[in-house]
């Protein structure tokens, strides 16, 4: 991996971190979610309107990344009505790295070094870690199930829109497809679960929806496109250093408690990024 594309799946981290702090400091989270989805859609139209329409074989993998995104968003938003940003955004995040790594063998073509599988596993072992600092703290337990099951979905994303994208047009193409299908499947299944009265929010939860649909949609389309140039597995872990950044945003701007079992895991994280560029 170049540097340059390194540092653009950075600088997507950071800002993936971002739009999960500002749905977390929402008075609801679920529809904190929904509306981002909705206005991450609109844009994705937008774009896709500018590119051709996707070739029949393009087709099966944005409807099965769209079920997959809108499962991811449903298990997250539910994590966040049990636990914190800095105890959940690492679990969920985490996770997917280990599951990719495992799955990817039978589904991927991409061939990993000694050290690049060596920093996914000590990523793996950051989140463990964070896990055990949840346990012995005594959190909402109903937030671990939430948090690996949109790990789960990160990770069937991750492995389908690295391989998608590279059989679109393009990779903007392909993002704004998909947001499109994104939203076309999260909003009914969100209102059927919650109901109608999700969507009479107020404009200040509008207005962060905004932002966090920009953040969101900005920050995903250059990790898609990353997968394009390099190893989905490796750009798919090191997407996992914005656990670091949300720990930091859930310390210095929501006022989180961060223990030594949140510091270790994040020392453990920065490891396995490095290690990676061994």
């Amino acid at each position: 991996m170049s540097t340059g594309v390194l540092l653009a799946v950075l600088g997507a981290a950071f800002f993936h971190a971002a739009w999960n702090g500002l749905v977390k400091s929402g008075t609801s989270k679920v529809g904190g979610m929904a509306i981002m989805t909705l206005i991450q859609g609109i844009a994705g139209g937008a774009v896709a309107l500018f590119h051709p329409w996707p070739a029949p074989e393009v087709w099966p993998w944005l409807l099965l990344s769209g079920a997959f995104h809108a499962g991811y968003k449903l298990f997250l938003a539910f994590a966040y009505e049990q636990g914190d940003l800095s105890r959940v955004y690492p679990i969920a995040r985490g996770a997917a790295p280990m599951i990719v790594l495992l799955v990817g063998p039978l589904v991927l073509t991409d061939v990993l070094s000694a050290a690049e599988i060596a920093g996914i596993l000590l990523l793996g072992g950051g989140i463990a870690t964070m896990a055990a600092g949840s346990l012995r703290a005594r959190e909402a337990r109903r937030l671990v199930p939430y948090a690996l099951g949109s790990a789960a979905m990160t990770a069937g994303y991750t492995i389908v829109d690295g391989s998608g994208a590279r059989v679109a047009a393009s990779a903007a193409q392909y993002v704004g497809w998909l947001f499109l299908l994104d939203v076309a499947i999260f909003s009914p299944l969100v209102t059927w679960l919650r109901g109608p009265a999700l969507w009479r929010a107020d404009r200040r939860t509008w207005a962060v929806g905004a932002l966090a649909a920009t953040f969101s949609y900005g920050a995903y389309a250059v990790a898609v496109w990353a997968m394009t140039v390099a190893p989905i597995a490796l750009v798919g872990a090191l997407r996992e250093t914005s656990i670091l950044f949300a720990v930091l945003i859930g310390w210095g701007l929501i006022g989180e408690r961060v223990d030594r079992w949140k510091s270790a895991a994040a020392v453990l994280i920065v490891g396995g990024v490095a290690v990676t560029r061994l």
